[in-house]
């Protein structure tokens, strides 16, 4: 699949164009220094108020990602350098445990990751997320994570320790119900069969997991709604979501590009669907409508996968997060005693 250049930086006053064609680029590593990592959400239709996001952009390469405009403010571009040019917090556990020793803070439930993937192939070798979920686990801090890496296996014992003396939720996220259609619009991700088996690997683990169905992108997948839910049943989820495709600022422009080469096919559909459940526009960034379609069609969506839950067998959680946060008299980490001991 081509890559698609980046669409023009709209705090930029000049630009550029390449005249020849794009070639694949090369991955390249910044640094952040900010002082804080945990980033406050006051959007009123999240279910959470704090996240931590210890990269950003993307090697995933998702043409969706609601995140790519983030990059702008970095003097980047939302397309190609949204994937490639990745921007890491090499002192995110320091910044996290500074947070969790302010008096201030009162234990509320962290978001692994509002905007990138936390689980990114740098990752791997980086492993800023284990470190902040060591903190998390450590002052028994409430974790969420939003995931597509098949990494998150690695961290079933950093799991383990946060849902006995706290409380853990993982989702993965999946679109697609066959890997090569995935493989289109998803890139750089692991394969769908890859993310059920590592959902499967976690629930077995006794950690609970759940499936994000997002984004719906009506004309190209909402059919694989049931299919997906009963896959994730069958894999151990205990809780499905979904939600309808964003495309804010840049992202309609490189999303619509890689649609056009991917499916030309069904490009015509894809837009004629998307205006249809956002009131005429490809986008709607209200709160609260940004989340969800309109009119008849989205209708039939949403039916279709309330129908989906319930012949899964999903039940909607309303117990809210417990408060289970308390700071250690002995600030050594208890991955680190375990160490110890295993040396």
């Amino acid at each position: 699949m081509k890559l698609v250049a980046n669409p023009p930086n709209r705090f930029e006053s000049t630009q550029r164009e390449t005249l020849e064609p794009s070639s694949r680029v090369e991955i390249r590593l910044f640094e952040d220094d900010s002082r804080q990592i945990l980033s406050q959400n006051d959007s009123p239709d999240l279910p959470f108020r704090w996240s931590v996001n210890p990269y950003r952009g993307c090697f995933h390469a998702c043409a969706y990602c609601y995140a790519r405009p983030s990059h702008e403010y970095w003097g980047f571009g939302a397309g190609t350098d949204f994937e490639s040019k990745i921007v890491l917090k090499r002192r995110a556990a320091d910044l996290l445990k500074q947070a969790f020793e302010k008096r201030s803070w009162e234990g509320e439930l962290i978001v692994f990751s509002g905007n990138t993937d936390c689980y990114q192939p740098i990752e791997s070798t980086l492993g800023l997320t284990r470190a902040c979920l060591e903190v998390c686990a450590d002052y028994r801090n409430p974790v969420g994570i939003i995931t597509k890496g098949a990494l998150a296996v690695r961290d079933i014992d950093v799991f383990k320790h946060l849902q006995e003396q706290a409380w853990i939720r993982v989702y993965f996220s999946i679109a697609f119900a066959d890997d090569a259609t995935a493989r289109l619009v998803e890139p750089q991700a692991p394969t769908v069969s890859k993310r059920f088996e590592t959902m499967r690997i976690l629930s077995e683990a006794g950690i609970p997991t759940g499936i994000s169905v997002a984004p719906i992108i009506p004309g190209l997948n909402e059919e694989a709604v049931p299919e997906l839910l009963s896959r994730a049943k069958s894999a151990g989820a205990t809780s499905a979501t979904g939600s309808v495709l964003r495309l804010p600022g840049p992202v309609e422009a490189v999303f619509l590009d890689r649609m056009r080469e991917a499916f030309p096919d069904r490009i015509s559909k894809i837009i004629h669907r998307l205006q249809e459940v956002r009131g005429g526009q490809l986008n709607d960034a209200e709160f609260f409508n940004r989340h969800h379609g309109k009119g008849t069609y989205w209708r039939c969506v949403e039916q279709l996968f309330e129908m989906g839950c319930r012949r899964a067998g999903f039940v909607k959680e309303d117990r809210p997060v417990p408060s289970t946060f308390r700071r250690p008299k002995a600030q050594q980490s208890l991955f680190d005693e375990e160490d110890r001991r295993e040396s």
